[in-house]
């Protein structure tokens, strides 16, 4: 008997695209995506951040989630999980809204 343990409620898309996070204390870094969905994203970074943490996530969601358009977003988040790999952090995130932005450079 299989067991089900996908907990994602959107589909996964893999879209390697640069991120600004801000953290509620002011820091901003950058970030690389490495697939995002409709409720949430994975992404790289340089900097440790910390599980339950509130960030301001601004990427470019791809075509597959725009009705054939990419556009610019700026998303309010939680971090869920942080996986250490060398010097880098992987980070999964929920997104908990997202709002439209006009063309915007990263």
């Amino acid at each position: 008997m299989k067991i089900d343990t996908e907990r994602r409620a959107g589909t996964r898309i893999p879209s390697r695209v640069p991120a600004r996070v801000r953290t509620p204390q002011g820091a901003d870094q950058t970030a690389q995506t490495r697939d995002v969905s409709a409720n949430g994203v994975f992404l790289y970074t340089t900097s440790r951040m910390e599980k339950g943490s509130d960030v301001e996530l601004v990427l470019i969601l791809p075509p597959e989630l725009t009705a054939g358009e990419k556009c610019w977003v700026c998303c309010q988040a939680t971090i869920v999980r942080v996986e250490e790999e060398g010097s880098a952090f992987g980070v999964a995130a929920r997104i908990r809204r997202m709002d439209l932005l006009p063309e915007a450079a990263v």
